[in-house]
C-alpha cells in the first residue's frame, strides 16, 4: 500500500508544472480530452487566431490562415490556406495538436479532412454578441487558460452592458447594413451586427431574413427606405453605391457611415469597439 502511494506520488511530481487534464464540449457538441493544455495550435480563421492571443494562448499558436493580421505576432506565423481551401500540407508539417475552425465559416470539408488525419478539432460558432465572451471561455479553458479566458470574457460582458444601458433609450432609426455591393449584400435578423444596430438604438431592415448575410435586391432596400446606410471599411464605399437613388431619405440626407471592418466583423474583445464606434456614429443622425 505505501509503495503504491509513493509510486502515485513520484509520478505527480514528475508531471510538467501547469500540466492538468482538460475535458471541454466545443459547439459542434464533440468533447475533447487533453492530458495537458495543447502547445501546438493551429488557428484556421482571423477572430480565432485573436481570441487565442486574447486569453494568453498566443505562445502556443504555431500556425494561422492567410488573413490573421491581429495582433502583430500573428503576422509572423506559416499560413496554412484560408476560408476557401486549407494546405492539409502545411498543417501536417506544423505537427500540431489541436487545430481550432469556425463552424460556418471554414470549409465542412477541410474540418472534416482533418478531423481524418486525427487532429483534434475545437469547433466554434458565433452569431450573436454574447458569443464572443462564451468563446473566450471556452478557448481559455481548452488551451489552458481558463482564468484568463474568464476575466476576459467579464471585462467584455460589462462593456456590453454598458453600451445597452447607455442607448437603451434611443429612438429606432431604420439602417440599411451593406457587407458588399455585387452580390448586394446586407445582414440578417441572426448575426451580432442585427443586434449590434438594435443595442444603438437602430433597426436593421432586414432584420426579418433569418439569414447571416443575406444578398438582397436593390429594389428591396429602395422599398424599406433606411434613413442612414452603413457599411464596413472593407467594402465598396456605400455613398457611390446609392448616391443616384434620391427616393431613399438616407441620400437626401446625406447619411452615409463607414465602419472599421475589423472590430465589427470579426468577433472578438474588439468587437465591443467597433459597436461603440457604431452607436456613436448612429448618435449623429438622429
Amino acid at each position: 500500500m505505501i509503495r503504491n502511494l509513493l509510486a502515485g506520488l513520484a509520478l505527480l511530481m514528475a508531471l510538467p508544472a501547469g500540466a492538468a487534464a482538460i475535458r471541454v464540449t466545443d459547439d459542434a457538441g464533440q468533447t475533447l480530452t487533453f492530458d495537458r493544455p495543447p502547445q501546438r495550435i493551429v488557428s484556421l480563421t482571423p477572430h480565432l487566431t485573436e481570441l487565442l492571443y486574447a486569453v494568453g494562448a498566443g505562445a502556443q499558436v504555431v500556425g494561422v490562415d492567410s488573413a490573421s493580421d491581429y495582433p502583430a505576432a500573428a503576422r509572423a506565423l506559416p499560413r496554412v490556406g484560408d476560408t476557401s481551401r486549407i494546405r492539409f500540407e502545411r498543417i501536417l508539417a506544423l505537427k500540431p495538436d489541436l487545430i481550432v475552425a469556425w463552424v460556418g465559416g471554414n470549409r465542412a470539408a477541410d474540418v472534416y479532412g482533418i478531423a481524418q488525419l486525427g487532429i483534434p478539432v475545437l469547433n466554434t460558432e458565433a452569431t450573436r454578441l454574447g458569443d464572443v465572451a462564451r468563446l473566450l471561455r471556452l478557448i481559455g479553458e481548452a488551451t489552458g487558460h481558463a482564468q484568463v479566458g474568464i476575466r476576459a470574457a467579464r471585462t467584455y460582458d460589462e462593456r456590453l452592458a454598458a453600451l445597452k444601458q447607455r442607448y437603451a433609450r434611443s429612438v429606432r432609426i431604420p439602417v440599411f447594413y451593406q457587407i458588399w455591393d455585387r452580390p448586394l449584400m446586407s445582414v440578417g435578423g441572426v448575426h451580432w451586427i442585427d443586434e449590434a444596430l438594435a443595442v444603438c438604438g437602430a433597426r436593421n431592415i432586414f432584420h426579418d431574413l433569418q439569414a447571416v448575410a443575406p444578398v438582397v435586391s436593390r429594389e428591396a432596400v429602395l422599398r424599406r427606405q433606411p434613413q442612414l446606410i452603413v457599411g464596413g471599411s472593407d467594402a465598396p464605399g456605400v455613398r457611390a453605391t446609392w448616391e443616384a437613388f434620391d427616393s431613399l431619405p438616407a441620400v437626401r440626407h446625406g447619411a452615409f457611415v463607414q465602419i472599421d471592418a475589423d472590430r465589427l466583423h470579426r468577433a472578438t474583445p474588439r468587437l465591443i469597439e467597433g459597436v461603440a464606434t457604431l452607436c456613436e456614429a448612429l448618435a449623429d443622425y438622429r
